[in-house]
């Protein structure tokens, strides 16, 4: 059976070396071109025409543009739409890198924890950097529980602090464990396919039956998950904005 981790290796594409620094090209860099391709010909191609009566393209981008305003319209009110640019971006990424990845031969760069925590820093930063916009120092009491007796803050505050400082690992790490976790266990089965049914077709039948199960709900989790960090990233940006 194929080791089910092969598939996550990192393999140089057009090696580059600046000051003894690896910064080559690789699959996983070629595989976020393609999803930002993907993604840019897909919002393109659906507003092109802006028809009265859309059709099934336009229809499915207009679909995905609401559904994410919609999120982000509950989750911080109107005065976060002005962040929808950046919030749909994050969406269609991670969207696009986990449904590529379900093409055989094709790599997801959202299974390796460098690509999750990457984009889970850049919000946190973000987000920290637009709660001192909107609020000053005073974005410091954030970190203050309200209603808390005063001899308990030297106690609550840290712990809050560290609660902060740990979204952005929580947050990388959900999604790569699930896109990961579900690659690796969809090659399992995928092997016991082919080494059970290249002897005995009828044992070969669950492995691919259950096979068959795992893509459909790898697809669901797959959107599930970009769904996931869309709505954290919109909770986040409501504590930034209103501090509650």
């Amino acid at each position: 059976m194929a080791d089910p981790l092969h598939q996550f290796q990192i393999e140089p594409l057009l090696p580059i070396s600046v000051g003894g620094t690896n910064l080559s090209f690789t699959n996983s860099s070629l595989w976020m071109v393609i999803a930002v391709g993907c993604a840019y010909l897909l919002v393109m191609a659906g507003t092109r025409q802006r028809a009265m009566v859309p059709g099934r393209l336009q229809s499915a981008v207009e679909l995905m543009y609401e559904f994410v305003a919609g999120i982000l319209r509950d989750a911080t009110g109107k005065e976060g739409m002005r962040f929808f640019p950046i919030v749909f971006t994050i969406f269609i990424f991670i969207l696009m890198g986990n449904m590529l990845g379900m093409i055989p031969g094709a790599f997801t760069f959202t299974s390796h924890i460098i690509v999750t925590f990457a984009m889970a820093i850049a919000v946190w930063v973000g987000v920290t950097i637009i709660g001192f916009w909107y609020h000053g120092a005073h974005f410091l009491h954030f970190f203050v529980p309200t209603g808390a007796p005063k001899a308990m803050l030297p106690l609550l505050v840290p712990i809050e602090i560290m609660s902060y400082c740990v979204r952005p690992i929580s947050l990388s790490v959900r999604l790569f464990c699930n896109m990961m976790a579900g690659h690796t266990m969809l090659k399992v089965f995928a092997g016991f396919i082919i080494s059970l049914g290249a002897y005995y077709v009828i044992p070969g039948i669950a492995p691919l039956a259950i096979t068959v199960v795992l893509i459909g709900f790898e697809f669901a989790v797959a959107f599930l998950q970009a769904y996931i960090f869309t709505v954290l990233t919109c909770i986040y940006l409501n504590d930034a904005i209103h501090m509650h």
